[in-house]
């Protein structure tokens, strides 16, 4: 039987730490202001497109806000998972000193040099896969619904791997690829992940949620909990 809906449960219900609240305000604001900041240079150089070819300076802010959304539709889940990558480790040691307190004495923090080669890594097969999955989407897209489960599929697999990687590589002692949760608990937590990413507001958490979701799923293991 999967654990994911207990951890995932758990997870929730540390939302009221102050170091989970910490982390989710930060990682909500630095993804909203690339978003932001994306918005803003697309905007200028579509301005300086429009004006070049002679045309109504109005067209960019509506073109600007056309590629802003479908640039957040698409790049979302990359974009938030990449920067809570840099707040991961605090996410971790915030459930690791509640729930876990004699594993958090052993845990390894990750150095930022190491926080950025990982959430690097996780970026880049982020959007490689999905643009791996892009040609089989178009194929499916007269079925309405093909794309959509396509995507999620993809990125079941991948928020799964991100989201137990970040609390597996504080403990590992430098077997990274020997992640103990089953791959199978890691896809069902990377659904729910992906999943909640497509609700407004609720897809804003949704990265904080998995990253503590995924630190039951892996330090339950390491504990020999079975039952919680």
């Amino acid at each position: 039987m999967s654990h994911v809906p207990a951890a995932v449960t758990k997870a929730f219900g540390q939302l009221g730490d102050r170091a989970v609240r910490r982390v989710a305000a930060k990682s909500i604001a630095v993804t909203l202001a690339v978003f932001a900041a994306a918005g803003v240079g697309i905007y200028f150089g579509l301005a300086t497109l429009v004006a070049q070819v002679g045309w109504d300076e109005a067209w960019a802010g509506v073109a600007a806000v056309v590629l802003g959304l479908l640039a957040a539709w698409l790049l979302f889940r990359a974009v938030a998972l990449t920067v809570l990558q840099f707040f991961a480790d605090e996410v971790v040691a915030a459930v690791e000193a509640r729930h876990y307190p004699a594993l958090a004495k052993a845990a390894q923090p990750l150095p930022l040099t190491r926080e950025m080669a990982v959430a690097s890594r996780g970026l880049m097969r982020m959007l490689g896969y999905n643009l791996l999955a892009l040609p089989l989407a178009a194929v499916l897209l007269f079925t309405a619904v093909g794309p959509g489960l396509v995507f999620l599929a993809v990125n079941a697999v991948l928020l799964g791997r991100e989201c137990t990687d970040m609390a597996w590589l504080r403990h590992c002692r430098g077997a990274e690829s020997a992640n103990p949760v089953p791959f199978a608990e890691r896809v069902v937590l990377g659904a729910v992940v992906a999943a909640m990413m497509l609700v407004p507001v609720l897809g804003l958490i949704a990265p904080v949620i998995g990253a503590a979701a995924g630190t039951h799923l892996v330090l339950r293991r390491l504990s020999g909990e079975v039952d919680t």
